[in-house]
């Protein structure tokens, strides 16, 4: 295996654990993880992470990166709906102070960094990746 390859593994390796990290704290009462945030998410994540790693170990280069292009989309699209969710969960109350002091009492944790690192390994790995070269001679 080229190094290169050794690295989209280990991105990969990286967000397959990284969904079982801590991401949000409520009201510092509890942490959740990607299963507690969306559980079918999270399971497309882990399929995407098992996919990348497969791929790398056979050598598929294309599916490798389709693989680590995806884990990098879906981890930002998780932040994002993470995001909008925390600023939105208490907007019916009619009080915006309340509501404010009530959505920052939810806490981003460090599991976050290791998703996206995760996610931007794979990616490096996979792209400096290069397709193996056959070296085999026809003889006419």
């Amino acid at each position: 295996m080229r190094p290169s390859s050794l690295v989209a593994m280990l991105g990969f390796l990286t967000l397959i654990v990284a969904t079982f990290c801590p991401l949000l704290r409520p009201f510092h009462l509890f942490n959740m993880n990607v299963y507690k945030l969306n559980q079918p998410y999270g399971m497309v994540l882990m399929l995407v992470g098992v996919i990348g790693v497969l791929c790398t170990v056979l050598n598929q280069v294309n599916v490798t990166r389709i693989a680590a292009w995806a884990a990098i989309i879906l981890v930002t699209l998780l932040f994002i709906a993470a995001v909008f969710k925390v600023k939105t969960t208490f907007s019916f109350i009619p009080f915006k102070g309340v509501s404010g002091f009530l959505a920052k009492q939810i806490a981003f944790k460090w599991g976050w960094y290791v998703l996206f690192a995760g996610a931007l390994l794979s990616l490096v790995g996979a792209v400096l990746t290069k397709k193996p070269v056959n070296l085999q001679q026809f003889n006419q």
